[in-house]
């Protein structure tokens, strides 16, 4: 049996390499090659931070491979969604995937602190859509470090889908 056909984060990357990697190190893009995003928490439509998210919705998708999906409570945030960058365990977690462009990618990077420590890394992944398995993507996700779930840390989880329910009560104070 033929594997399935990944198709690229960014139109103009070759298919190949590594499932997933880490932005860190990678090659300057062209400013207006849009980027494939997949969100899973409050930057999904209809939650909480959508307003930060002006990206095309290309649909519903879920990962490849099992992620931990936690929802945590910080001192600045409550009701926040992790995914754990630590594939193979978890669940399959489903999301959306939008196309932003270069400017739209660095404000969302800003807004998840990307870089920055107690921040996300942005990774690709691939994921694949919910109504047909075999089409898969890889894309942009933003990843907390195993690290960062120190224990202690209020957490529920691991979960498939942040949903509304999860959702109630979650703030943040950015500043």
């Amino acid at each position: 049996m033929a594997s399935p056909r990944i198709r690229a984060a960014r139109p103009a990357d070759a298919v190949g390499g590594a499932a997933r990697s880490s932005t860190a190190g990678a090659q300057a893009e062209p400013d207006d090659a849009p980027t494939l995003v997949f969100v899973y928490g409050t930057l999904k439509q209809g939650f909480p931070n959508f307003a930060r998210n002006p990206g095309r919705r290309v649909g519903a998708y879920r990962t490849q491979q099992p992620y931990p999906l936690y929802v945590v409570q910080l001192p600045n945030e409550d009701r926040a969604p992790w995914l754990v960058d630590q594939p193979g365990t978890g669940h399959q977690v489903v999301g959306e995937v939008f196309e932003v462009d270069a400017a739209s990618l660095a404000a969302m990077d800003a807004f998840e602190e990307v870089g920055l420590p107690g921040g996300y890394l942005r990774a690709e992944i691939v994921v694949e859509t919910i109504d047909a398995p075999h089409s898969m993507l890889r894309v942009h996700a933003y990843l907390k470090l195993p690290a960062q779930l120190a224990p202690g840390v209020p957490r529920e989880g691991p979960f498939a889908a942040y949903t509304h329910a999860l959702a109630l009560g979650y703030r943040i104070d950015l500043g």
